[in-house]
């Protein structure tokens, strides 16, 4: 199967849950450009992490790298967040709230998700969804850095999956036996999804063995995959702010995220850094 002509939504059998987003090769050039920027953000912010700084500090650095690319974050406003960037530090499995009163400290993990959105007319409003897993000092320990390493694999795994002729499922698939192979678990109440002009749109990408194996990957699909590995339990909780996702049992999670498109003949990873 080619990449469509013009960007269209259709029904792919497989998958009951609504219409999915095909784009063209002139839409990939876009989604390039922004995955560009979003993987520079993170690059530009890992030198600034090291104890005694707040993750608000971090956030409002961030912020201003982003508007200096002539992007904005999309995090903004988005259901009445307030922030350029998710941090989370960890037992913080996802969306954890920039704050001055979180001072990294020697030893901390943490995940910075960003989203940079290109600034312009409405129909141009592409999105870069990527996020890393950070440490903080020298004196990491060895289970932190396992986890770590797990997670990174885990993405690594899913992307290898990430293939036309596959199917949406067999990226959990994939991610999930890594997983299994460190002897982790997957924190389940979360997926990647699509992306593009939407922030967040079909499909629904799950990390573990799904129920259904979906559709079929075909050029066009726009997506990304971003598994959240646990030491402990799977179960997570949200906090009474709404937003800060925590484990249940207080043990270390770990996240990496990348957005990718599958291509006749492959995967693009927006997100990767420049030349890597």
């Amino acid at each position: 199967m080619k990449f469509p002509e013009q960007r269209t939504r259709q029904h792919l059998d497989g998958y009951p849950h609504g219409p999915i987003t095909l784009h063209t090769r002139e839409d990939y050039d876009a989604m390039t450009r922004i995955g560009h920027i979003a993987a520079d953000c993170l690059n530009f912010i890992s030198a600034h992490i090291a104890p005694g700084i707040s993750t608000a500090e971090l956030d409002q650095l961030i912020h201003r790298f982003m508007t200096d690319q002539g992007t904005v974050p999309a995090t903004v406003g988005y259901h009445g967040y307030q922030h350029a960037s998710c941090i989370s530090v960890n037992h913080v499995a996802v969306h954890g709230i920039p704050s001055t009163s979180k001072i990294l400290k020697e030893g901390d993990i943490l995940n910075i998700d960003v989203t940079p959105r290109l600034d312009g007319p409405e129909s141009n409003h592409w999105h870069g969804d990527t996020s890393r897993m950070y440490t903080v000092g020298t004196k990491i320990p060895v289970k932190a850095r396992r986890l770590i390493e797990a997670t990174e694999k885990s993405l690594a795994a899913g992307l290898a999956a990430a293939r036309p002729g596959n199917r949406l499922g067999d990226i959990g698939i994939a991610c999930e036996q890594v997983a299994r192979d460190y002897g982790y678990c997957i924190a389940t109440d979360f997926c990647g999804h699509g992306i593009g002009l939407i922030f967040h749109d079909n499909p629904e990408v799950i990390h573990v063995e799904p129920e259904e194996m979906g559709p079929l990957l075909v050029p066009g699909m726009i997506f990304t995959i971003e598994p959240i590995l646990n030491i402990g339990r799977p179960d997570v909780k949200t906090l009474d702010d709404g937003w800060t996702v925590v484990t249940k049992d207080r043990k270390l999670s770990a996240q990496a995220e990348h957005t990718v498109g599958i291509t006749e003949d492959g995967l693009v990873i927006f997100t990767a850094t420049r030349g890597a």
